[in-house]
């Protein structure tokens, strides 16, 4: 399938979700409403509406197609958990940022270094209670549940942070550590993405299960994805420096591979890592070697292994034909993205 398909998968599900969200953060104080808006791409820092702006919106469409799937009659009833799903991420997003000490996102300014880190905390926190608000605005057995797996899910992806940032104490991280990390950073929230709709549709237990191992098993290969792009990623294309995670010192799924590759470039990665700061030039010969240990392929191989896995989650039970394959298009595009 065409990445036109996606794109028009994708757009659509902004035109069901984005309303949601907006009337969500219009909640928001002034104070707050501001930053995030900005946030979300749909102001500049003046406060002046941005057409296009936004992230890929990868959670609000799978939420929206796991609907579908399920042959849901009416699929807005999934709209509150594809907002709310999207209020978490962009949580998230304000506070990595600041963790990370990212300064740019989505080609312009980070919130925190646009406005202050206080701004940054205090709007992810505000985003974090909308999602919850949103979800129980009306009181059903399945907003509920939608509602108690969405807390599950984002502690297991706060407890995956918390283990990416162990890993900057820590002397040795393996491929594994990474994925153990990975699952929960990543995979939590996109298994929750991919089955919400079926949730909040009443649809029956082993479709929400079949959508949520299918999801699993795209978060890490969309996390997979992102570390190659982390390192290798063009920066007019990512929004981000050539090499951040690099210069980040990120031990990331690439960076564990070439550690523990056996290569004679081992002790020549090890040493530029424990360096206080990197030059340009050192950051572009980390990533040749890097490259040259197997990271990259590595991790490479590891997104298409975890793609299989989704798609043979999808065809294990009987899903609606039609959205089925745009499934399986969102997976592809995720795995074959460049940004």
């Amino acid at each position: 399938m065409s990445n036109q398909r996606v794109t028009e998968i994708l757009e659509h599900a902004r035109t069901l979700v984005e309303p949601e969200l907006r009337r969500a953060v219009a909640t928001l104080t002034p104070e707050m409403r501001a930053p995030a808006e900005y946030h979300f791409g749909w102001t500049d820092r003046s406060g002046n509406e941005v057409p296009g702006g936004g992230g890929k919106g990868i959670r609000p469409a799978l939420a929206i197609l796991s609907a579908r799937a399920a042959d849901a009659g009416d699929v807005g009833l999934a709209i509150p958990g594809a907002a709310a799903v999207e209020l978490v991420h962009n949580f998230s997003l304000l506070h990595d940022d600041i963790i990370d000490g990212d300064t740019e996102r989505r080609h312009r300014e980070t919130v925190w270094s646009s406005w202050t880190t206080g701004d940054a905390i205090i709007v992810g926190d505000a985003l974090h209670a909308l999602a919850f608000d949103l979800l129980l605005d009306a009181v059903t057995p399945e907003r509920v549940q939608a509602a108690r797996r969405l807390a599950q899910r984002t502690a297991a992806m706060i407890a995956g942070q918390s283990a990416d940032m162990s890993f900057d104490q820590r002397a040795e991280v393996t491929f594994e550590d990474c994925l153990t990390m990975e699952a929960n950073k990543t995979g939590a929230l996109l298994a929750y993405s991919a089955s919400v709709g079926a949730v909040l549709t009443g649809a029956e237990a082993d479709v929400v299960q079949q959508l949520d191992e299918f999801g699993a098993s795209l978060g890490l290969a969309f996390q997979a994805v992102d570390d190659v792009l982390g390192i290798w990623g063009e920066p007019a294309v990512t929004g981000k420096p050539a090499g951040n995670d690099l210069r980040e010192r990120k031990k990331s799924m690439p960076v564990a591979a070439a550690l523990h590759s056996g290569h004679s470039n081992v002790a020549e990665i090890s040493a530029l890592y424990a360096q206080e700061t990197l030059a340009d030039d050192e950051i572009s010969r980390l990533a040749d070697l890097i490259d040259g240990c197997g990271g990259r392929s590595r991790t490479e191989a590891e997104a298409q292994l975890h793609l299989s896995h989704a798609m043979l989650a999808l065809d294990r039970g009987s899903l609606e034909p039609a959205a089925l394959e745009d499934l399986k298009a969102v997976a592809e595009f995720v795995v074959s993205r460049t940004f």
